[in-house]
Protein backbone atom coordinates (compact mmCIF):
# COMPACT_ATOMS: atom_id res chain seq x y z
CA UNK A 1 0.00 0.00 0.00
CA UNK A 2 1.32 3.13 -1.05
CA UNK A 3 1.80 5.94 1.91
CA UNK A 4 -0.81 8.24 0.25
CA UNK A 5 -3.30 5.75 0.22
CA UNK A 6 -1.94 4.77 3.97
CA UNK A 7 -2.73 8.26 5.00
CA UNK A 8 -6.42 8.48 3.26
CA UNK A 9 -7.27 4.89 4.97
CA UNK A 10 -5.91 5.86 8.64
CA UNK A 11 -7.64 9.82 8.16
CA UNK A 12 -10.97 7.42 6.91
CA UNK A 13 -11.02 5.84 10.06
CA UNK A 14 -10.06 9.12 12.22
CA UNK A 15 -13.01 10.12 10.69
CA UNK A 16 -15.61 7.45 11.14
CA UNK A 17 -14.26 6.99 14.90
CA UNK A 18 -14.83 10.68 15.18
CA UNK A 19 -18.61 10.67 13.56
CA UNK A 20 -19.56 7.73 16.24
CA UNK A 21 -18.36 9.54 18.96
CA UNK A 22 -20.16 12.52 18.11
CA UNK A 23 -23.04 10.65 17.34
CA UNK A 24 -23.15 8.99 20.64
CA UNK A 25 -22.80 12.34 22.72
CA UNK A 26 -25.37 13.68 20.93
CA UNK A 27 -27.69 10.97 21.50
CA UNK A 28 -26.54 11.11 25.03
CA UNK A 29 -27.68 14.96 24.91
CA UNK A 30 -30.95 14.14 23.49
CA UNK A 31 -31.61 11.10 26.32
CA UNK A 32 -30.43 13.96 29.05
CA UNK A 33 -32.79 16.86 27.55
CA UNK A 34 -35.70 14.05 27.09
CA UNK A 35 -35.32 13.39 30.89
CA UNK A 36 -35.54 16.63 32.14
CA UNK A 37 -38.39 17.28 30.31
CA UNK A 38 -39.86 14.03 31.56
CA UNK A 39 -39.58 15.33 35.10
CA UNK A 40 -41.49 18.58 33.89
CA UNK A 41 -44.19 16.22 32.90
CA UNK A 42 -44.02 17.63 29.19
CA UNK A 43 -44.15 14.01 27.66
CA UNK A 44 -44.58 14.58 24.10
CA UNK A 45 -41.28 17.07 24.00
CA UNK A 46 -39.72 14.46 26.27
CA UNK A 47 -40.62 11.57 23.32
CA UNK A 48 -39.36 14.13 20.58
CA UNK A 49 -36.11 14.20 22.33
CA UNK A 50 -35.60 10.38 23.21
CA UNK A 51 -36.53 9.57 19.98
CA UNK A 52 -34.04 12.40 18.45
CA UNK A 53 -31.43 10.06 20.34
CA UNK A 54 -32.38 6.93 18.26
CA UNK A 55 -32.48 8.89 15.49
CA UNK A 56 -28.45 9.82 16.32
CA UNK A 57 -27.58 6.28 17.48
CA UNK A 58 -29.78 3.90 16.09
CA UNK A 59 -28.48 1.56 19.35
CA UNK A 60 -29.34 4.31 21.89
CA UNK A 61 -31.30 1.57 24.03
CA UNK A 62 -31.69 4.05 26.03
CA UNK A 63 -33.50 6.28 24.11
CA UNK A 64 -35.32 3.11 22.49
CA UNK A 65 -37.02 1.93 26.08
CA UNK A 66 -37.35 5.71 27.34
CA UNK A 67 -39.05 6.33 23.80
CA UNK A 68 -41.30 3.29 24.28
CA UNK A 69 -42.17 4.17 27.73
CA UNK A 70 -43.41 7.46 26.78
CA UNK A 71 -45.29 6.27 24.42
CA UNK A 72 -47.11 4.22 25.83
CA UNK A 73 -48.02 6.79 28.59
CA UNK A 74 -49.39 9.38 25.68
CA UNK A 75 -52.04 6.64 24.48
CA UNK A 76 -53.35 5.74 27.95
CA UNK A 77 -56.11 8.48 28.07
CA UNK A 78 -55.86 9.46 24.72
CA UNK A 79 -59.09 7.80 22.78
CA UNK A 80 -58.28 8.81 19.30
CA UNK A 81 -54.74 7.98 18.95
CA UNK A 82 -54.27 5.72 21.62
CA UNK A 83 -53.06 2.11 19.29
CA UNK A 84 -51.02 4.55 16.74
CA UNK A 85 -49.06 5.21 20.01
CA UNK A 86 -49.15 1.61 21.58
CA UNK A 87 -47.98 0.59 18.42
CA UNK A 88 -44.82 2.90 18.24
CA UNK A 89 -44.05 1.82 21.98
CA UNK A 90 -44.49 -1.92 21.52
CA UNK A 91 -42.37 -1.06 17.92
CA UNK A 92 -39.48 1.03 20.11
CA UNK A 93 -39.18 -1.54 22.99
CA UNK A 94 -38.41 -4.76 20.40
CA UNK A 95 -35.61 -2.45 18.97
CA UNK A 96 -34.27 -1.70 22.52
CA UNK A 97 -34.12 -5.22 23.18
CA UNK A 98 -32.37 -6.25 20.10
CA UNK A 99 -30.07 -3.61 20.52
CA UNK A 100 -29.54 -4.67 24.53
CA UNK A 101 -31.01 -8.32 24.95
CA UNK A 102 -29.22 -7.67 28.83
CA UNK A 103 -31.44 -4.87 29.83
CA UNK A 104 -33.53 -4.82 32.23
CA UNK A 105 -35.21 -1.66 31.14
CA UNK A 106 -35.67 -2.59 27.49
CA UNK A 107 -37.13 -6.06 28.16
CA UNK A 108 -39.67 -4.39 31.19
CA UNK A 109 -40.78 -1.40 28.52
CA UNK A 110 -41.84 -4.64 26.13
CA UNK A 111 -43.62 -6.09 28.29
CA UNK A 112 -45.28 -2.58 29.47
CA UNK A 113 -46.41 -1.98 25.69
CA UNK A 114 -47.24 -5.29 24.77
CA UNK A 115 -49.68 -5.43 28.05
CA UNK A 116 -51.12 -2.33 26.57
CA UNK A 117 -51.69 -3.55 22.93
CA UNK A 118 -53.16 -6.68 24.69
CA UNK A 119 -56.36 -5.01 26.20
CA UNK A 120 -57.33 -4.61 22.33
CA UNK A 121 -57.59 -7.70 21.65
CA UNK A 122 -59.67 -10.87 21.31
CA UNK A 123 -59.33 -13.21 23.99
CA UNK A 124 -57.30 -15.57 21.81
CA UNK A 125 -55.02 -12.96 20.90
CA UNK A 126 -54.85 -11.44 24.52
CA UNK A 127 -54.01 -15.32 25.64
CA UNK A 128 -51.17 -15.29 23.18
CA UNK A 129 -50.08 -11.83 24.04
CA UNK A 130 -49.99 -12.79 28.03
CA UNK A 131 -47.51 -15.83 27.43
CA UNK A 132 -45.21 -13.17 25.57
CA UNK A 133 -45.84 -10.45 28.09
CA UNK A 134 -44.95 -13.56 31.38
CA UNK A 135 -41.82 -13.98 29.46
CA UNK A 136 -40.78 -10.49 28.93
CA UNK A 137 -41.44 -8.97 32.26
CA UNK A 138 -39.65 -12.45 33.76
CA UNK A 139 -36.46 -11.15 31.83
CA UNK A 140 -36.24 -8.07 32.95
CA UNK A 141 -36.61 -9.15 36.75
CA UNK A 142 -33.91 -11.79 36.23
CA UNK A 143 -31.71 -8.93 34.84
CA UNK A 144 -32.66 -6.44 37.64
CA UNK A 145 -35.07 -7.55 40.85
CA UNK A 146 -35.81 -4.34 41.74
CA UNK A 147 -37.07 -3.24 39.19
CA UNK A 148 -40.36 -1.49 40.35
CA UNK A 149 -41.79 -0.90 36.91
CA UNK A 150 -41.46 -4.98 35.72
CA UNK A 151 -42.95 -5.44 39.06
CA UNK A 152 -45.75 -3.81 38.58
CA UNK A 153 -45.91 -5.56 35.19
CA UNK A 154 -46.38 -8.87 36.83
CA UNK A 155 -48.62 -7.99 39.71
CA UNK A 156 -50.72 -6.65 36.76
CA UNK A 157 -50.63 -9.69 34.90
CA UNK A 158 -51.49 -11.93 37.41
CA UNK A 159 -54.75 -9.12 38.64
CA UNK A 160 -55.89 -9.42 35.12
CA UNK A 161 -55.90 -12.75 35.01
CA UNK A 162 -57.59 -13.36 38.05
CA UNK A 163 -59.97 -10.98 36.56
CA UNK A 164 -61.11 -13.07 33.95
CA UNK A 165 -64.06 -15.63 34.62
CA UNK A 166 -63.47 -19.29 36.28
CA UNK A 167 -64.23 -20.62 32.85
CA UNK A 168 -62.36 -17.74 30.41
CA UNK A 169 -58.81 -19.19 32.79
CA UNK A 170 -59.97 -22.64 32.07
CA UNK A 171 -60.66 -22.33 28.09
CA UNK A 172 -57.60 -20.27 27.84
CA UNK A 173 -55.15 -22.98 29.64
CA UNK A 174 -56.76 -26.05 28.26
CA UNK A 175 -58.36 -24.83 24.47
CA UNK A 176 -56.16 -21.75 23.75
CA UNK A 177 -52.39 -22.96 24.72
CA UNK A 178 -52.35 -20.64 27.27
CA UNK A 179 -50.81 -22.84 30.34
CA UNK A 180 -49.06 -20.20 31.73
CA UNK A 181 -51.68 -18.71 32.96
CA UNK A 182 -51.92 -21.13 35.59
CA UNK A 183 -49.45 -19.53 37.15
CA UNK A 184 -51.69 -16.48 38.14
CA UNK A 185 -52.85 -15.80 41.73
CA UNK A 186 -54.57 -13.36 43.37
CA UNK A 187 -51.56 -13.61 46.16
CA UNK A 188 -49.02 -13.05 43.61
CA UNK A 189 -50.62 -9.88 42.01
CA UNK A 190 -50.80 -8.08 45.60
CA UNK A 191 -47.17 -9.56 46.48
CA UNK A 192 -45.57 -7.55 43.42
CA UNK A 193 -47.53 -4.73 43.56
CA UNK A 194 -46.27 -4.61 46.79
CA UNK A 195 -42.89 -4.71 46.14
CA UNK A 196 -43.26 -2.06 43.63
CA UNK A 197 -44.96 0.33 46.50
CA UNK A 198 -41.85 -0.43 48.64
CA UNK A 199 -39.48 -0.10 46.04
CA UNK A 200 -41.04 3.57 44.68
CA UNK A 201 -43.35 4.44 47.39
CA UNK A 202 -44.41 7.80 45.73
CA UNK A 203 -44.96 6.37 41.99
CA UNK A 204 -48.67 6.88 41.80
CA UNK A 205 -49.61 3.99 39.64
CA UNK A 206 -48.33 1.66 41.76
CA UNK A 207 -50.34 2.71 44.72
CA UNK A 208 -53.34 2.81 41.89
CA UNK A 209 -53.07 -0.43 41.02
CA UNK A 210 -52.41 -1.88 44.49
CA UNK A 211 -55.21 -0.36 45.77
CA UNK A 212 -57.79 -2.26 43.28
CA UNK A 213 -56.19 -5.36 43.71
CA UNK A 214 -56.66 -4.59 48.00
CA UNK A 215 -60.45 -3.80 46.55
CA UNK A 216 -60.91 -7.07 44.56
CA UNK A 217 -59.69 -8.62 47.35
CA UNK A 218 -62.72 -7.62 49.96
CA UNK A 219 -59.62 -5.83 51.85
CA UNK A 220 -61.39 -2.24 51.78
CA UNK A 221 -59.70 -1.06 54.81
CA UNK A 222 -56.19 -1.17 53.06
CA UNK A 223 -57.40 -0.05 49.22
CA UNK A 224 -58.73 3.13 51.59
CA UNK A 225 -55.13 3.84 52.65
CA UNK A 226 -53.69 3.80 49.17
CA UNK A 227 -56.17 6.34 47.67
CA UNK A 228 -55.81 8.51 50.60
CA UNK A 229 -51.94 8.22 50.49
CA UNK A 230 -52.26 9.16 46.80
CA UNK A 231 -54.35 12.38 47.43
CA UNK A 232 -51.05 13.47 49.48
CA UNK A 233 -48.51 12.30 46.80
CA UNK A 234 -46.77 15.27 44.43
CA UNK A 235 -47.34 14.55 41.02
CA UNK A 236 -44.18 13.21 39.01
CA UNK A 237 -45.40 11.58 36.00
CA UNK A 238 -47.73 12.61 33.17
CA UNK A 239 -50.77 10.69 33.64
CA UNK A 240 -50.18 11.51 37.63
CA UNK A 241 -53.42 14.52 37.88
CA UNK A 242 -55.48 11.64 35.93
CA UNK A 243 -54.40 9.05 38.28
CA UNK A 244 -55.20 10.78 41.70
CA UNK A 245 -58.81 11.76 40.18
CA UNK A 246 -59.29 7.98 39.83
CA UNK A 247 -58.03 7.68 43.29
CA UNK A 248 -60.39 10.25 44.31
CA UNK A 249 -63.24 8.68 42.66
CA UNK A 250 -62.76 5.30 43.92
CA UNK A 251 -62.35 6.61 47.24
CA UNK A 252 -65.31 7.66 47.44
CA UNK A 253 -67.25 4.79 45.89
CA UNK A 254 -65.61 2.70 49.08
CA UNK A 255 -67.28 5.27 51.14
Amino acid sequence: MSMRMSIRATMTAAMLLVARVAGAQSAAEHVALGDKEYVARNLVAAMQHYEAAVGADSSSVEGLWKASNAAVDLGEFNDAERQSYYARGEQLARLAVKADPNSANAHFALAKALGRVALSKGKRDKVKYAGVVHDEVQTALRLDSLNAGALHVLGMWNAEIMRLSGFERWAARNLLGGGVLGQASWDNAQRYLERAVSIEPERITHRLDLAAVYKDRDESAKAREQYEAIAKLPLSDYNDPRYKQLAEERLRDLR
